[in-house]
């Protein structure tokens, strides 16, 4: 039929849909599904939250009768278990879909292949891997949760060209554009929980709230690092109506007096410091897929030597600042070249008059030993 949508047409359209449901559906992924008959498409639909029906059966409810014999695209596997709603797969079945076309196969271990088997052997032609780096890269921090147990991890830093975030006077405001800030508030909106430590917290005092256009932004939860409990609670994280919810990560052995809207986790210590691997576990089991790391350059260098960066996005703004300002990972830095931490699938864009360099740290950064 001339005009009839290709099958990676249908999944683009499938994933456009997922994304409106990008950072409101934890500890679900994100899922868009499009049903195509006759080379047109009848419904579509996403998951919206979790414990809401999930985006194959959104889609096949809207579409009602005219389902039997069309072609189900649908960016995740569908699922075939029973958890806080019933599995897909039996929908599909029920609506008489003819074929399904799936993105991305479901690392979690109750489907793994299981919803593409049931629907196989139910007589249902399954085409699997469409578009599946795009739909991938989708649910990248879901795929990490799942696996994992702890939240993705994003740590985000804007530097001048010569690597600085302040200069020698501390004055920070502004390194970036404000394109690039904008930007950052819309990952704020689609992260679970933003992370800052405590010299960050004290200098800047931010809110770390989402704010986007016509106040449509969502607030994630605020975790702030107070390993001793020494921040003031004058600070706008602290306070009630400047954000989200704010959870304080220590290792203090003394009770912390009760804030409104804060919470008080304790956790192992490390070398005095909060042990960011115990925190990390404690947030997955919250439910927290997703975590943004704003810094600054001391919790950049922790999160880094402990190799748990799994993205990092680096605005670089046009701009010089010198040799005493404030590199954007502290420390002493490795001595040898050779030892230098590399990163892997680098991605460079342009954001107004920065450059956001996008990577996949390829390990840990290297401890200095001796003089560094």
């Amino acid at each position: 039929m001339k005009g009839a949508l290709r099958p990676e047409q249908a999944m683009r359209l499938a994933l456009r849909e997922a994304r409106r449901g990008l950072g409101r559906t934890s500890p679900n992924p994100a899922v868009g599904a499009v049903l195509v008959k006759g080379g047109r498409v009848l419904a579509s639909g996403h998951h919206a939250r979790a414990g809401s029906p999930h985006a194959e059966v959104v889609a096949l409810k809207r579409a009602g009768a005219r389902a039997r014999g069309a072609d189900l695209f649908t960016t995740l596997e569908p699922c075939s278990h029973w958890g806080r709603t019933p599995p897909c797969c039996a929908a599909i079945l029920a609506a008489g879909v003819r074929r399904v076309f799936v993105g991305s196969r479901d690392p979690n271990p109750l489907v793994n292949g299981r919803g593409i088997r049931r629907l196989r052997r139910a007589g249902v032609a399954v085409e699997a891997g469409v578009l599946g780096a795009e739909c991938n890269a989708l649910n990248e921090a879901w795929f990490r949760f799942i696996t994992s147990g702890r939240p993705h991890v994003t740590l985000k830093a804007a530097a001048t060209l010569d690597g600085k975030i302040a200069t020698r006077t501390g004055d920070s405001r502004f390194v970036s554009s404000a394109r690039s800030r904008a930007l950052v508030h819309r990952m704020r909106d689609r992260s679970d929980a933003v992370l800052v430590g405590s010299g960050t917290a004290r200098a800047d005092d931010p809110r770390l709230g989402a704010r986007l256009p016509g106040g449509r932004g969502r607030d994630p939860l605020r975790v702030v690092l107070d390993s001793r409990l020494s921040l003031p609670r004058t600070l706008a994280l602290f306070r009630p109506g400047t954000g989200g919810q704010t959870l304080v990560a220590h290792v203090s052995g003394r009770p912390p007096p009760p804030l409104p809207g804060v919470e008080f986790l304790r956790c192992r210590a490390r070398g005095g410091r909060v042990d960011l691997e115990d925190l990390l576990r404690k947030l997955g089991k919250r439910g927290v897929t997703s975590l943004l790391v704003e810094g600054g350059a001391q919790v950049s260098r922790a999160f880094l030597a402990a190799g748990l960066v799994d993205r990092l996005l680096l605005f670089l703004a046009p701009k010089l600042v010198g040799g005493d300002g404030l590199s954007w990972v502290a420390g002493p830095g490795v001595s040898r070249m050779a030892n230098a931490l590399g990163v892997a699938d680098l991605q460079v864009s342009r954001v107004g008059g920065d450059i956001l360099l996008s990577a996949r740290p390829s390990g840990r950064l290297a401890r200095p030993r001796g003089r560094g």
